[in-house]
């Protein structure tokens, strides 16, 4: 019988080993022109596919009151989006390993953004880790040998939305809790009331992406990307609740260590030396920011956070 802490740990190594294949994912998804929001659409109705079941069979239903429906909102709105939208427009233009480095600023963003609305205080510590991740990104902006291609650069403030916003939804479901919501009904509540919106705004801007064959490789990616996230996420509920948020918060150095040796496996991606110090960088700053037992850590990307 394996032990209990390796199962742990085995369970933590899946968890990122899965987030961070979905980055690789995502770029063979834009590879072919697939854009934002249909692929969004998409990954909400294989979520809704994959979660809805399992909701059903615990009994357990999601409940549609007017405070829960404010609260899948704005889950849908910061948690997927907005985030993802900024996220795969910047796969259309930069390695794929770069944007995995770049997401690992969640936690740094989630602590300035707390401190701004009073919800932290100053701590020397946590502060030389915010100076630790902006210098992980200087790094990469900075020397013009860092990106392949120097017009890549423009789109670096892009890479960074979606940190921003999930910093911004771990804050949010800090505050305002999930109103006694697991965070599997959460995710799910935030994809049907998300899905109308992705449909919309994937019509209206010539987005969308049919279902009909011939199929190719971005649609198996998309599928693939999205299947993963939910079966992962379900994973990571569970880590939570038996090793705690602070235990499952390292999977963050996972999901982007994955996501660069995927992207490395996968794309054949390459990376200068500067890359490689703004990941080491990113990774000291991640390590003195990570929040305190007491303190909901920063979502893992495309995660809607259950913390109370």
């Amino acid at each position: 019988m394996i032990p209990r802490r390796w199962l742990l740990v085995a369970m933590l190594a899946v968890a990122g080993a899965g987030w961070g294949l979905t980055t690789p994912l995502t770029k063979i998804a834009v590879s072919d022109g697939y854009r934002p929001f249909g692929i969004i659409f998409w990954q909400f109705v294989i979520g809704i596919a994959l979660l809805g079941p399992v909701v059903l069979l615990r009994g357990q239903p999601v409940p549609f009151s007017r405070g829960h429906l404010g609260l899948y909102a704005i889950i849908a709105a910061v948690g997927t989006l907005l985030p993802n939208a900024a996220s795969y427009q910047a796969a259309v233009y930069l390695p794929a390993g770069l944007i995995a480095i770049l997401l690992s600023s969640v936690p740094m963003f989630a602590f300035a953004i707390a401190l701004a609305i009073g919800d932290e205080r100053i701590e020397p510590v946590r502060l030389w880790g915010l100076l630790l991740g902006l210098a992980g990104v200087v790094l990469i902006v900075g020397p013009r040998e860092a990106l392949p291609d120097r017009a890549m650069l423009a789109f670096v403030p892009l890479a960074l939305v979606a940190p921003v916003f999930y910093g911004i939804e771990g804050n949010v479901v800090a505050r305002l809790g999930t109103r006694g919501l697991d965070a599997i009904r959460l995710l799910l509540g935030a994809s049907l009331i998300g899905l109308p919106a992705a449909l919309v705004l994937a019509l209206i801007s010539g987005q969308w992406i049919s279902p009909l064959p011939p199929w190719g490789l971005p649609d198996l990616a998309i599928v693939t990307s999205s299947s993963v996230h939910a079966a992962v996420y379900s994973a990571y509920v569970w880590l939570v609740a038996r090793a705690g948020a602070v235990f499952a918060a390292q999977v963050a150095y996972l999901v982007t260590g994955f996501g660069v040796l995927w992207s490395m496996l996968l794309l054949q991606e390459t990376y200068s030396g500067w890359i490689w110090m703004a990941m080491a960088a990113m990774f000291a700053g991640l390590f003195l920011v990570q929040p305190r037992p007491q303190l909901p850590p920063g979502p893992v990307p495309g995660q809607a956070d259950d913390s109370p």
